[in-house]
């Protein structure tokens, strides 16, 4: 049976997620004029957690945090007996945590970062220069971190797909998943989405605000 599990501002997060953080990597390596892109879309990853962390309070059931987070125990019994769930597993909530993590804290690195040449981030004036130093260094140093955590991504989707024949890319484009259970169904009205639609457009004027 078919059930609504991921709500459209979810997957539009997810995958708007994707392709910025590939456009981020892009424009660095360019270089020169793209970083000027590379900023812009350092601004987008910062908007874009923070709605994921608003979502994660006020978005459909399995969107929520209390829907998945658990404890340590619940990790580790699901690595012992890793069934099947709808939403995000215990395993998945750690990663879903650990990249938020990372990268927020690879965006506001970025904002108070210099490469000594030609850009500088738009709070660099703001701080001493050994804050700069150091926020430039963690912003290069978590970028290796991120690539690998994104290719061990890839690999657990992959492995899921080949292994465990569980696809976890169809729900997160159609938001839709095959369930046997009776499980809680997300929410995705028109008033989610428009929920969804004034709390990321408000996140964007602050920060172009702030950030112009």
């Amino acid at each position: 049976m078919k059930t609504r599990i991921w709500d459209l501002p979810l997957r539009t997060f997810h995958w708007l997620l994707v392709l910025t953080v590939l456009m981020s990597f892009i424009t660095v390596k360019v270089g020169g004029n793209a970083m000027t892109w590379h900023a812009r879309f350092g601004y987008l990853v910062i908007g874009l957690m923070i709605f994921r962390l608003i979502w994660g309070f006020v978005g459909s059931y399995h969107a929520r945090f209390g829907s998945f987070i658990k404890g340590p125990g619940a990790v580790v019994e699901y690595l012992k007996d890793p069934r099947p769930t709808p939403g995000h597993s215990p395993l998945g909530a750690v990663s879903v945590v650990v990249l938020i993590t990372l990268f927020t804290l690879q965006a506001l690195a970025g904002l108070f970062s210099s490469d000594d040449i030609a850009f500088d981030g738009p709070f660099v004036k703001y701080v001493p220069s050994a804050w700069v130093e150091s926020l430039t260094s963690l912003h290069r140093l978590n970028e290796p971190v991120l690539l690998g955590l994104i290719l061990i991504h890839v690999f657990a989707i992959a492995y899921y797909r080949i292994v465990k024949k569980q696809d976890l890319i169809r729900p997160m484009v159609t938001g839709d998943k095959n369930w046997a259970e009776k499980i809680p169904v997300a929410r995705d009205d028109f008033s989610l989405r428009l929920t969804a639609a004034i709390i990321f457009g408000g996140i964007m004027g602050v920060l172009y605000y702030f950030l112009r």
